[in-house]
């Protein structure tokens, strides 16, 4: 029997998720913001929490209904009969997701279907179930926007971010379900070698091997929510679970490096527990120290952002990034997630791709860059594109679907009740980073045109144009530092 599901993601990474649903034999995918919803049977339910890399929980709603009122949320919930998925003596708990004005707190949601729930079965059975919020039975999702609301069975438990191969981390390191979706909007494989040289606890690097062997990230797992339902059927889900027809050899290599031991070890620590010590080597080493490579490849990093991990000079930080790129990787692609745009402009290399993705709640851009041996003019002479039909496209099709999200965001926070699996933020946007430069340029000008004075320095009208350009670099740069 199919049914209804419901797949959740990151801002960004719907496209891949719906992708990987229609590999699976999904039917019915269709893009939301921050999911994507489909139907299927029981068994596709276990291979999507599974073999998905970029869903981060997939739900299987039970009812839709209209909730104007406390009261009608009580009343349509208590309509349901929770004896079919509530056994006698099970626990269970509920996650709520509000976006509404007339419910302004998700807890007073979530106290109100408890509450139907409880006493439905008091009524009933005169037994009260028990409510555990660290392992329950059964977990329940609600999800109100505006008076639509969404009850679910949620099949996932933990968030599938949680591979659980994780033996630890540096500060602040990146998700496995927005590593496997940078990877994935790549259109990596395995066809080349893979390095992240600024790989922290290794993130980058397992995703990347997991996808070149095509291995389920699943496989690290303990277990699902779904494994306690009633109708929980154990010889399909271990055939779905012991299925390594998919699996394929990987003849090339991943390769990450970092200037920090510590990171090194935990990063090799991550990587033996996910059983992929041959195909990924690390080593203790500074990126501008770099000296090439022979073999074609593709880089995928995440450099500090100067947000949750700085560096002692960010912005040197990414013009050697950029310096070595051009001189030490001379053919293939790199591909970089970062947030501020003073730091890409570091880089000195023109992107052909940029693509919006949220890394927590920083508002982020994923940028490829086309590398190549010599002067750019030559590379166009002899017909080379930084920009191919298939990037162009692939722009103009993230402009609109982002248009879309930036309207969707508006009706929504962007930080729900996930943040007890991914790390949250202070949101702020590429926008209004760049309006608040701009506001601190036209107050500095004013400085620059007359005698007024702004940190014990003056500038004046009679300097000449090239005593003023020389100031005005002494100026920003003090800012900076």
């Amino acid at each position: 029997m199919e049914f209804e599901m419901v797949a959740k993601t990151f801002m960004g990474l719907e496209e891949i998720l719906a992708q990987e649903l229609e590999a699976l034999g999904a039917k019915d995918v269709k893009k939301g913001c921050r999911v994507v919803t489909f139907t299927g049977d029981k068994a596709l339910m276990y291979k999507a929490n599974f073999a998905l890399r970029t869903a981060i929980r997939i739900l299987k709603p039970l009812s839709h209904f209209t909730a104007k009122s406390a009261e009608e949320v009580y009343d349509k919930i208590k309509a349901i009969d929770w004896s079919e998925y509530i056994a006698e003596g099970k626990t269970f708990t509920v996650d709520s997701v509000v976006y509404s004005d007339t419910f302004s707190n998700s807890r007073f949601v979530t106290y109100k279907v408890k509450d139907a729930i409880v006493d439905q079965f008091r009524e009933k059975t005169g037994v009260r179930p028990n409510i555990s919020v660290a392992d329950p039975d059964v977990r329940l999702n609600v999800h109100i926007n505006g008076e639509e609301a969404t009850v679910s069975l949620d099949s996932s438990g933990e968030s599938l971010h949680r591979r659980g191969y994780r033996q630890g981390t540096m500060e602040a390191p990146l998700n496995e379900v927005l590593a496997a979706g940078m990877i994935l909007m790549t259109g990596w494989k395995g066809e080349k070698d893979f390095i992240d040289p600024m790989c922290g606890s290794g993130t980058l690097l397992i995703e990347a091997a997991l996808i070149a062997r095509n291995i389920a990230p699943g496989v690290f797992r303990k277990e699902y929510a779904f494994e306690k339902w009633a109708d929980f059927d154990a010889d399909l889900f271990d055939e779905i679970y012991n299925d390594d027809s998919g699996e394929r050899d990987f003849e090339h290599h991943v390769y990450g490096y970092d200037i920090d031991f510590k990171a090194i070890n935990i990063a090799t620590d991550n990587i033996k527990a996910a059983g992929l010590s041959n195909d990924i080597t690390i080593a203790q080493q500074d990126f501008k120290d770099f000296n090439g490579i022979t073999e074609p490849a593709i880089i995928v990093t995440n450099p500090p952002y100067g947000e949750r991990i700085s560096t002692n000079n960010l912005l040197e930080t990414y013009k050697m990034i950029g310096e070595r790129l051009k001189h030490a990787f001379k053919e293939g692609d790199a591909w970089i997630l970062s947030y501020k745009e003073e730091c890409f402009q570091q880089i000195g290399l023109k992107p052909s791709v940029k693509i919006p993705l949220y890394n927590g709640s920083l508002e982020c851009e994923f940028r490829k860059y086309q590398l190549f041996d010599g002067k750019f003019k030559a590379f166009r002479e002899d017909g080379g594109t930084v920009k191919s039909e298939d990037d162009k496209k692939k722009m103009a099709e993230k402009r609109q679907s982002w248009k879309k999200r930036e309207y969707d965001r508006k009706k929504e926070n962007l930080i729900d009740n996930e943040s007890a699996d991914i790390l949250s933020f202070n949101f702020t946007s590429l926008d209004k980073e760049r309006a608040k430069r701009k506001a601190q340029e036209r107050k500095s000008r004013k400085s620059f045109n007359g005698d007024e004075r702004k940190g014990g320095r003056s500038f004046k009208k009679h300097e000449s144009r090239a005593d003023r350009q020389e100031n005005r670099k002494k100026f920003f740069k003090k800012d900076e530092e």
